[in-house]
């Protein structure tokens, strides 16, 4: 190096040095040049320095279980500053890399590529793009054993640009839940309603603006760092969503359907488990387009009868026995017919059946008749329901209900009939399904899930505890008519296709029509709601799809398959929802007459009238027989209050004085002694039904 050269470096140093004392004091320094002998040589259009935005890296969206939803992931843009290359390392190097870098790309030869940088060495360029493909870590890490780049950045002259890109490992899974956050701050779903929390906090670092208006980051003492973002845990279990995504597509590409949505929700806490929104396009194709569970507005159809039914009984003399006539399934009001789905009607029926059976006349009847001239007074049923206000979800973009008052001017005196059957009226899916699910989780109203925590790394920044919205939906005894209700609709109404030997669903099935200038046309919304299993709820669930193609249009033959077959896997993989097997204890036939179980007193006079020997180590009034040789010993039948005891073996005379004494309300099949029932013994007892086999 000559001492000409030596000198001219040093007063480019210095000007550097005198370049960034402008900037910190806010000057803007342009059209440079230096002059090296007799040349001018122009190094740039215009040198200038700004501090710029540094994006932290945003944090991760988990699962329930700890699966990444969402994470960022480095990628690299791949730049060079040909000017910070020793010679040396430049001559013995040059052509292996062209090669490497043309092998990689396959867009240039090597020649090509070397010409480039040879080029832009010999410029000057302190800032050239070798290739505008992104590249990820593990290509990052076989570059970096390259020739010259090897040498690393300040004497091998690679740059390594990082960029995070937003990656889903479950691909489309979710999608429109976990969300997006595009250039411009708007979005959806958990990314866009958690954006503050997951974006973290911009850094700032010092750029250079070069030849061709590139920037080039300067390293410096006034840089500010960057802060990462907070990861959230969601309340989604993957396993879950994959089997209520697959059935849900399944059913709406066999009906042809424009849309659908399903959500599960855990009885207890609320937690949103699996939620999906599917959209037809025309090309026939399904995709996440919209969140049809928590931003849609649908006339809920006979889903609703649930409200009618907590008004009536809540605030009528309405029972569940009472009579109704329903006729050939038709009833006017005024200019308009209400009728039945139910070719040549129902007859007179039974409330608890109009219900079960999905009488839209009966409905309409008995709304009519006790609230028609105070119709106030069941929109504040419908208020205290809190379904004339959004839920106030952890997600942004939920829809305001629309409910019809009576001081409205397109009130009249067929709104009320109307309304007893869903119509009318819009809300949310996830407002029906918060209803329903407050009847399984014993008239406790709570709000929906979708995040429990947010945390960095292992420590808990700050965790969402279920809250409660409502203490009570209704009085005890409502409740309990309720549960009735809608196990019966899946039992012997309309849902009983939906109806298995495993364990018992209780809901209902909505179908709606569809609204369309002005007239409802032939086109439903088909519907399902509901919880399982129906003795002791874990989960509830709504089903909704709109405009299925083809025979089938009833919520029960639509709707409802999907949610069984969510239910049907969640029962299969959740050990906890298995009843278990009851041990019996069976004397052996022959000489000895049938004795099981009953009250000791009279088994021990029977056993003697009959010549039996027989010897008790206990002083209970409820045992068990136990043959011990040619004798028969009587052991405790242990009953524990609030639990269910063990009637098996016993008559029914017997068993349901037990039961009822237990506070439980039997049913019962068959004759004789009970061969089985329903509800294992030692199950803790809830306000549930309890049937009892011969």
């Amino acid at each position: 190096m000559n001492i000409k050269k030596s000198i001219l470096i040093r007063v480019r140093v210095a000007f550097l040095f005198v370049m960034l004392f402008a900037v910190a004091i806010g000057y803007k320094i342009s059209h440079v040049q230096f002059v090296e002998g007799d040349e001018w040589r122009r190094i740039g259009e215009e040198i200038s320095f700004d501090y710029k935005k540094v994006k932290a890296t945003r944090g991760n969206i988990y699962s329930d279980n700890g699966s990444l939803l969402a994470t960022s992931l480095p990628f690299y843009k791949v730049a060079m500053d040909p000017s910070q290359i020793r010679d040396d390392v430049f001559a013995s190097g040059i052509d292996s890399l062209s090669l490497l870098i043309s092998r990689f790309y396959k867009d240039k030869s090597a020649l090509e590529y070397k010409r480039i940088i040879k080029d832009a060495r010999a410029t000057g360029k302190q800032y050239i793009i070798l290739n505008r493909k992104q590249i990820n870590y593990q290509a990052k890490k076989e570059m970096t054993s390259w020739p010259i780049f090897r040498e690393g950045r300040l004497r091998g002259g690679v740059i390594f640009e990082k960029l995070d890109v937003r990656y889903r490992p479950f691909a489309g899974l979710s999608r429109r839940t976990v969300g997006f956050v595009n250039e411009n701050g708007q979005g959806a779903g958990l990314e866009y309603s958690f954006n503050k929390v997951l974006a973290g906090q911009d850094g700032e670092a010092l750029f250079q603006k070069i030849v061709g208006g590139t920037w080039k980051p300067i390293f410096d003492a006034n840089n500010i760092k960057s802060i990462d973002g907070l990861d959230i845990v969601s309340t989604i279990d993957i396993n879950l969503q994959d089997v209520a995504e697959t059935s849900l597509y399944r059913a709406m590409a066999h009906h042809q359907a424009d849309e659908g949505t399903v959500v599960v929700m855990e009885v207890e806490t609320g937690e949103i488990k699996a939620i999906s929104n599917l959209t037809r396009d025309a090309n026939g194709q399904y995709s996440e387009k919209f969140n049809h569970a928590v931003g849609g507005l649908f006339e809920p159809g006979s889903t609703f009868k649930l409200v009618t039914m907590i008004a009536l009984l809540d605030d009528s003399p309405v029972k569940l026995s009472d009579s109704i006539a329903t006729g050939k399934g038709e009833q006017n009001f005024y200019n308009k017919t209400v009728r039945d789905h139910e070719e040549g009607g129902l007859g007179t029926i039974t409330v608890a059946d109009a219900f079960k059976h999905s009488s839209n006349v009966a409905m309409a009847k008995l709304l009519d008749q006790h609230f028609g001239v105070r119709p106030q007074k069941f929109i504040d049923h419908v208020d205290r329901l809190g379904l004339n206000k959004p839920l106030g979800l952890q997600l942004t973009g939920e829809a305001i209900p629309k409910i019809p008052r009576p001081k409205d001017k397109e009130w009249s005196g067929i709104t009320l009939p109307w309304m007893s059957h869903g119509y009318g009226i819009e809300i949310s899916p996830l407002q029906t399904l918060t209803l329903y699910n407050a009847v399984a989780n014993e008239g406790r109203m709570i709000r929906p899930v979708f995040v429990t925590s947010v945390k960095k790394v292992d420590q808990i920044r700050e965790e969402y505890e279920t809250e409660v919205l409502t203490r009570k939906i209704c009085s005890g005894k409502t409740l309990t008519n309720l549960k009735i209700l809608l196990e019966g609709v899946v039992e012997e109404g309309t849902a009983k296709n939906l109806k298995n030997s495993h364990y018992r669903i209780a809901g209902k099935t909505g179908t709606a029509q569809i609204l369309e200038n002005g007239k409802y046309s032939k086109k439903y919304i088909t519907s399902f709601v509901g919880y399982f299993p129906a003795h002791a709820p874990r989960y509830s669930a709504i089903v909704l799809i709109k405009n299925p193609k083809g025979w089938q249009q009833y919520g029960n033959n639509v709707a409802g398959p999907v949610f069984k077959e969510i239910a049907d896997n969640i029962y299969a993989r959740d050990i906890n929802l298995h009843q278990a097997m009851i041990k019996r204890k069976v004397l052996e036939e022959g000489v000895f007459p049938v004795i099981r179980a009953g009250n000791q007193q009279e088994l021990t006079m029977l056993c003697n009238e009959l010549g039996v020997s027989n010897h008790s180590n206990t002083e209970e009034d409820w045992i068990r027989a136990v043959r011990n040789g040619n004798a028969v010993n009587w052991r405790t039948n242990e009953i524990v209050k609030g639990r269910v005891p063990d009637v098996t073996g016993m008559t029914f005379r017997d068993a349901i004085y037990l039961l009822e004494q237990n506070g439980l309300k039997v049913w019962y099949e068959g004759k004789g002694r009970v061969a089985s029932q329903s509800l294992a013994p030692g199950t803790k007892i809830s306000r549930v039904r309890l049937l009892v086999y011969d």
